[in-house]
């Protein structure tokens, strides 16, 4: 299962804020342009909403664990592909440590392109949260 680690130079609540929030994903994901559908609007177990991909994929995607302020994960699925991403936060020096796993599964003969995907997994997720990670911190900036 694919996972990693990166601390934030920004408070833990404000973290788990701003990560668990689908509204605020543009921002800071990469393959994304927009979410839609987010019901209901208050982040918590059973939200959903539905990404919309520069590749044009749409997956549907649903909050699976949400406990503010250490803990939050996603499951989203589309075709036969399903993928669940957790993330667990920390105190750490300095801000947050973000530890993420993310898993890749899919039926069928798409189930080879799932294991490549996952392999592959590490170079989006990663650059993903330290694009959220400059987001944050350039919040605490002296102006």
């Amino acid at each position: 299962m694919p996972s990693g680690s990166l601390v934030v130079g920004a408070p833990l609540v404000e973290v788990f804020g701003y990560l668990s929030d689908p509204t605020r994903r543009p921002e800071w994901q990469s393959s994304l342009r927009r979410v839609e559908d987010v019901t209901p609007p208050a982040p918590g177990v059973g939200q959903r909403w539905t990404d919309v991909t520069a590749a044009g994929v749409r997956p549907r995607m649903e909050t699976v664990e949400h406990e503010p302020p250490t803990r939050w994960a996603e499951r989203g699925t589309w075709g036969p592909f399903a993928a669940w991403l957790r993330l667990d936060l920390a105190p750490a020096d300095g801000g947050t440590r973000i530890s993420w796993e993310l898993e890749l599964t899919a039926t069928g003969p798409a189930g080879l392109l799932a294991r490549v995907l996952r392999s592959a997994a590490p170079l989006a997720v990663a650059p993903d949260l330290r694009r959220a990670a400059r987001v944050l911190e350039d919040r605490h900036r002296p102006r």
